[in-house]
């Protein structure tokens, strides 16, 4: 199911304000998309993605164009654990980035913030523990670009995409975005 309109805010937004200025996610993660999701992530079906990438595409596309948002400088996909990398073959936030660098004319850099250290899994972990688990995880390696889009597959608490926004805010962006396919129902 989507979200009717990027004008509304999430309770944690409002009572806690995010270090980024935007976000463009369409999707609740819920029946069939966390299937669909799941699949891809999990077991590498790529193919249960691609609708979902493609939609999501055309609906930035649109918004970039009516001026609803800054077209970001580049795109960072959220970095993955090496381990767990080596595990799925892939890093689902950087494939969902290439695409959308791809149809939108917008440069993917992967490199530009890396983990420095290894954390439990994010899955189980209510809010604080998240923010807690991430503290220190994320290396800006260069000065950012005044915008950026953060881009992953699901926001669950917005834990990994703050603590992102924060270090690429301490590099130099100043209009940090966070895109992502869908957001866990509040």
């Amino acid at each position: 199911m989507a979200f009717p309109s990027s004008e509304l805010f999430c309770g944690d937004c409002l009572k806690f304000p995010p270090p980024f200025t935007t976000s463009c996610i369409p999707w609740r993660y819920q029946y069939p998309l966390d299937g669909m999701i799941g699949r891809y992530k999990y077991n590498g079906q790529r193919k249960f993605a691609r609708p979902l990438i493609s939609d999501f595409s055309d609906r930035l596309e649109k918004e970039l164009d009516s001026g609803a948002s800054q077209r970001p400088d580049i795109l960072v996909p959220a970095p993955m654990d090496s381990r767990r990398r080596r595990q799925r073959g892939f890093n689902q936030a950087q494939d969902i980035a290439e695409h959308l660098g791809r149809d939108l004319g917008i440069p993917v850099d992967a490199g530009l913030v890396r983990r420095v250290r290894r954390v439990r899994a994010q899955r189980e972990l209510n809010r604080e523990a998240r923010l807690a688990n991430l503290r220190g995880v994320f290396e800006v390696t260069s000065a950012a670009p005044e915008r950026v889009a953060i881009v992953d597959d699901v926001v669950t608490t917005g834990a990994t995409v703050r603590v992102l926004a924060s270090v690429l805010r301490e590099a130099g962006a100043k209009d940090i975005q966070v895109w992502a396919l869908a957001r866990t129902p509040a």
